[in-house]
């Protein structure tokens, strides 16, 4: 008997769902903590008295650590309890948001964040890979698009609101707010997620074997390629919208509530459409995230332009974490932890990549030059999936 039989067994399909939820959440605060400080780097910045390069490390650090911690702490882990591996990651993340609240140095927000992208590649190595053992395979491609619906939701929701309360009781507030919610996620995971053994623990050489696979390998590739277009660009695309489309600090935040409102739809629609072909959903959405970045510079100059434009990126964005996590575990069946770990690792580490190769190409030449730079990546991505057999 599998083991994602045993966990499924003697389960109502409400508890099932439950747990689905409390993971949602997880990642949820997760992401939210991630990205948090894009709405507050000025205010730490002032605080401490450090430039905003200095600053925008508690945006660079979390990504490239997580890349690490994905395969870390799931091998260090062995066959421990999942559930409560879990459960000990959101303890971390509410200790770390507590140090990031208190911090009276710089060096303290730092390490606050090393403590944060620890958490975030364990937790979506094993999280974002668990619904198959929460609900069955039957609604497995649901579940798996619920989960990631906490990535847009996060850009959503969490981030304006974490920016709103720094502006109305300073940033180390946001960071506090973010503490009590993690250890209410912690209560809902520990409510809900029924106790799950490992299913086999995950070994480097595990890891390495999954990593001459050819489908495996087209699935870095591709991810790669696609992440680091949509974050290359993405990051930028503020400084785009005042200097081409000149629109107003107000309407920005209009702007990019739309985008993320079109990236949870995307994120769904991506759901649905990966059960008939997901070689096809993956190649679409970089293709539309490909079109949109090169046609910003050219046809943003118009607000009705660029709002257009913004929506079909955020609906093809919202596509590709459950395109790409959907890839791994097709790639590797027998090894869905893995597989996980693999689709952190990749996405991790060429997001925070993505957007210091942007910056670069920001502050060399311009931010129009980034998105046509960005643009074409993803079309390489297309060139790649449409001579690829079907997934």
């Amino acid at each position: 008997m599998t083991a994602s039989t045993l966990d499924t067994s003697a389960r109502t399909p409400l508890k099932g769902w439950l747990a689905v939820l409390a993971v949602t959440l997880g990642i949820f605060s997760l992401v939210t903590t991630e990205i948090l400080p894009i709405g507050l780097l000025t205010p730490i910045g002032e605080d401490f008295r450090i430039t905003p390069g200095t600053a925008g490390l508690t945006m660079t650090l979390p990504g490239f650590l997580a890349a690490l911690a994905a395969p870390a702490v799931t091998v260090a882990a062995g066959r421990l309890d999942r559930r409560l591996l879990l459960c000990a990651l959101m303890v971390v993340l509410a200790l770390a948001d507590v140090l990031a609240a208190t911090a009276q140095a710089y060096g303290a927000v730092l390490v606050s964040r090393v403590l944060v992208g620890l958490v975030i590649g364990a937790f979506w190595a094993i999280g974002s890979g668990l619904a198959v053992r929460l609900v069955g395979p039957e609604k497995a491609g649901t579940a798996t698009a619920v989960i990631f619906s906490a990535v847009p939701l996060g850009s959503v929701l969490g981030v304006p609101a974490g920016t709103f309360v720094g502006e109305l009781f300073g940033w180390r507030a946001a960071f506090a707010v973010m503490a009590v919610f993690t250890i209410g996620v912690l209560a809902a995971l520990a409510l809900s997620l029924p106790p799950l053994p490992s299913a086999g623990a995950t070994r480097l050489d595990v890891l390495r074997e999954m990593t001459r696979g050819r489908a495996t390998r087209l699935g870095l590739l591709v991810t790669v390629l696609v992440v680091l277009a949509h974050f290359g660009t993405y990051t930028y695309v503020t400084p785009l919208l005042r200097q081409v489309t000149q629109v107003s600090p107000e309407s920005i935040t209009v702007f990019l509530l739309v985008y993320g409102t079109a990236g949870i739809a995307g994120n769904f629609v991506a759901g649905a459409a990966i059960a008939r072909d997901l070689r096809l959903t993956f190649l679409t959405a970089a293709g539309l995230i490909g079109v949109a970045a090169v046609a910003l510079p050219f046809l943003g100059g118009s607000q009705a332009g660029a709002l257009v434009l913004l929506v079909v990126w955020g609906f093809a964005y919202g596509a590709v974490p459950v395109c790409s996590g959907t890839w791994f575990a097709k790639a590797a069946p027998q090894a869905p932890e893995a597989a996980s770990v693999l689709f952190t690792s990749s996405f991790q580490a060429t997001l925070s990549a993505g957007a210091l190769l942007g910056g670069i190409v920001v502050d060399a030449v311009s931010v129009a030059a980034v998105m046509v730079a960005g643009g074409v990546v993803a079309l390489l991505a297309v060139g790649v999936l449409s001579r690829a057999r079907s997934a």
